[in-house]
């Protein structure tokens, strides 16, 4: 059976060398951070992700992790599996890859097969395939870049079940390398090759149409909170229709968080600009998302009856979403830079290190209620759902409880004294 290497372990290359264990190939799984190598092979998850404990377990001694780049010298198939950081602007920062690939490049054996997994810029890989022209090709190194489908609290299952497979070829019409063929047909999912450049614009091409899903979501629930419509209501009839589907990402939010979907947008407005093509729908996507990251900071301000700057706040979640630990454009951190009241957060994994210094950590969602005029629930984590929003009522000092998400049940908010805010429904709505 093949041999398999993932060379970069962040959150692309954890979960994707241990799905690949856990079907059964010998995986090599090389990082040069020794201490997370030893954390992984004692089956400890150094990230936040539904399952991947689990998966871990099942694939102690499955896995060779090793903080030797020569080591790699056995597999049949690379994959570079870095995730690919971005700036605060939403440009990608390739240099660690680069480093990566320099260093991992000249320990492989020749004939290995060589898959760019990392999120790349169009036309990257086909640099890559000129630039490292001399080892590629006396190595006899078939290059590839495969779509990645990673999720923030969903990349254990998405890694496990895909979709399809996404494959950038040198020459799509050219059967793919043994190696890689073996390994993806494991899956059981159509492998849909094509040149280099299609594949990496596929990745943006996903995310633009699903950042455009939220911007048209977030943009009629807040009309649904001015005609006096029911967002929850609407989104039904569009899952029915064909064109939209019921899989359709149609719930409205606090605009484009985490990293992906902003570094898209970005890339794509800046190649646009490049080559002179209309890029003003992404302009207000991106315009959008920003407007309606202070959705809660407008209904504090429009429903608390003091200033949010004199009030004290209980913030559920920091998170930029259920599931993960990441901060990354977070709404909650935004929402904290615009206050100057008293915060009092809680979140269940997030680290203390990026909790704000102004904001006062609590050590359960109980706890951060103690006094405060209003609630805020800026991440839906499920363990919000087993609170007691009676002994919630009694711990806090007014009654406006702000769920942009509608995680909370309405009716119950109503049953124990609490004014429920949340997207998608009006004002007077609220109020009943």
């Amino acid at each position: 059976m093949t041999t398999i290497g993932f060379a970069g372990l962040s959150h692309l290359g954890i979960v994707s060398s241990a799905v690949a264990a856990d079907l059964g190939f010998d995986t090599v799984a090389y990082d040069s951070d020794a201490s997370l190598c030893s954390h992984l092979t004692a089956g400890e998850p150094p990230i936040q992700e539904p399952g991947l404990a689990e998966l871990l377990a099942k694939v102690i001694g499955k896995i060779d992790y090793t903080s030797s780049a020569k080591d790699l010298d056995r597999c049949d198939l690379l994959y570079l599996s870095l995730d690919v950081d971005t700036d605060a602007a939403g440009h990608s920062d390739l240099s660690r890859l680069e480093t990566l690939t320099e260093t991992v490049l000249p320990c492989l054996k020749s004939g290995c097969t060589i898959v760019v997994l990392s999120q790349v810029p169009p036309g990257y890989t086909q640099q890559m395939s000129l630039a490292d022209h001399v080892q590629l090709q006396a190595g006899h190194h078939p290059l590839y870049c495969q779509v990645e489908t990673l999720i923030f609290g969903r990349a254990v299952e998405r890694a496990g079940q895909p979709e399809r497979y996404i494959i950038g070829c040198q020459d799509p019409q050219a059967p793919l390398s043994p190696e890689l063929a073996e390994f993806l047909g494991a899956f059981g999912c159509p492998i849909l090759p094509m040149r280099y450049e299609s594949a990496e614009l596929t990745k943006i091409s996903i995310n633009m149409f699903l950042a455009a899903s939220v911007a048209m979501s977030n943009s009629l629930a807040e009309l649904c909170e001015s005609v006096g419509a029911d967002w929850s209501e609407i989104a039904p009839a569009l899952r029915l229709d064909r064109r939209i589907g019921e899989h359709a990402y149609l719930a409205p939010g606090l605009g484009i968080a985490g990293g992906n979907l902003e570094r898209d947008l970005v890339s794509v407005l800046g190649m646009a600009r490049e080559h002179g093509t209309d890029c003003a729908v992404v302009e207000s996507i991106l315009t959008n998302s920003k407007y309606r990251r202070h959705w809660v900071l407008r209904n504090l301000h429009q429903s608390l009856p003091i200033a949010p700057s004199s009030a004290t706040i209980a913030l559920w979640g920091l998170a930029y979403k259920a599931d993960t630990k990441s901060t990354k454009n977070a709404p909650s951190l935004a929402l904290i830079a615009a206050l100057s009241g008293t915060i009092r957060a809680y979140d269940p994994v997030v680290d203390p290190a990026d909790v704000p210094a102004e904001v006062s950590r609590c050590l359960s969602p109980l706890d951060s209620c103690i006094g405060a005029d209003a609630l805020v629930i800026m991440t839906p984590w499920e363990e919000f759902r087993s609170v007691d929003l009676g002994r919630v009522r009694e711990a806090m000092k007014g009654d406006l409880v702000v769920d942009p998400f509608g995680f909370l049940q309405s009716s119950s908010c109503a049953e124990h004294g609490l004014k429920h805010c949340r997207i998608g429904v009006s004002a007077d709505e609220r109020e009943q």
